[in-house]
């Protein structure tokens, strides 16, 4: 589970977070690529826009559940 106090400090606010333990998989920056992006100075993803609707939310809980280091965190419903 990704842990809140470790957030990446580039990553907008919201709901939505990758936290340090991002381990550059690409998983979902290829699922959901309107959410997160690499950021090339760490070698890791950041979300860069904040999922709004109801499909834009479906598409950032499937990349949260197949993260494979579990590094993508949400702070709960809006």
């Amino acid at each position: 589970m990704a842990e809140p106090t470790l957030k990446t400090p580039e990553n907008v606010p919201g709901l939505y977070y990758v936290d340090e333990t991002c381990i550059d998989c690409d998983l979902c920056r290829s699922s959901a690529p309107e959410f997160f992006k690499r950021l090339d100075s760490q070698g890791c993803t950041i979300v860069h826009q904040q999922p709004v609707t109801p499909d834009e939310i479906a598409l950032a809980e499937e990349a949260l559940s197949g993260c494979p280091s579990n590094s993508i965190g949400n702070d709960g419903t809006p």
